[in-house]
């Protein structure tokens, strides 16, 4: 099991846990929160694969991904007031996985052939359309469409991962270089309140 593999099933477990606590909020039911927390989750990719036709999708291939969904909503009925006691590490972590998403979404278009363009698209849908179907069915306005600082971010890494894939550079660091891009990308934006607004 690589590095990459268990970052994902992490970025997978917290953006669960984010859309389960979304629907806590949202006073749905248990049904509820577990159908928001798996699209948060896998939304993104399922989209992804679909638009590339990838199918079956990636996550049906590979069952511990739904085992980490079902543990991420046990997780935020259990301990939801640890969690958000620990909601600056939470943004860690999801950012990490914004940034994972974003460069796995982008590499796995790339190794189909199709255009690099198409590429970066599909690393934002990776990365933040489980986001935006959650927040639809929650009756918010998805946070990609507000000022603040998310899927610009998501470009950002990925435009310098095909920069770096042209130079040549291992693709492990090129793919690390740039989720740390979008990292720090969107850590700053967050803390020293950077926003897209003209």
């Amino acid at each position: 099991m690589d590095w990459i593999y268990i970052l994902n099933l992490a970025g997978v477990f917290v953006f669960a846990i984010s859309g389960t606590l979304t629907a806590i909020d949202s006073d749905f039911d248990v049904v509820g929160a577990i159908i928001i927390g798996f699209i948060t989750a896998l939304g993104g990719g399922t989209l992804r694969d679909i638009l590339i036709g990838e199918t079956p999708v990636w996550w049906m291939q590979d069952a511990l991904s739904l085992y980490a969904i079902v543990a991420a909503v046990l997780c935020s009925y259990l301990f939801k007031k640890s969690i958000l006691k620990l909601r600056k590490g939470m943004f860690i972590f999801d950012t990490i996985g914004l940034g994972l998403f974003t460069i796995l979404g982008l590499q796995k278009t790339l190794e189909l052939g199709l255009s690099p363009l198409i590429a970066v698209i599909m690393g934002v849908v990776s990365a933040v359309f489980g986001g935006v179907i959650r927040d639809v069915l929650s009756n918010i306005v998805p946070l990609i469409f507000r000022t603040e600082i998310y899927a610009s971010a998501c470009v950002a890494g990925a435009l310098v991962f095909l920069v770096l894939d042209g130079l040549r550079l291992p693709l492990e660091l090129s793919m690390v270089v740039s989720m740390i891009v979008v990292f720090l990308i969107r850590y700053f934006a967050v803390r020293r309140k950077w926003a897209l607004k003209f």
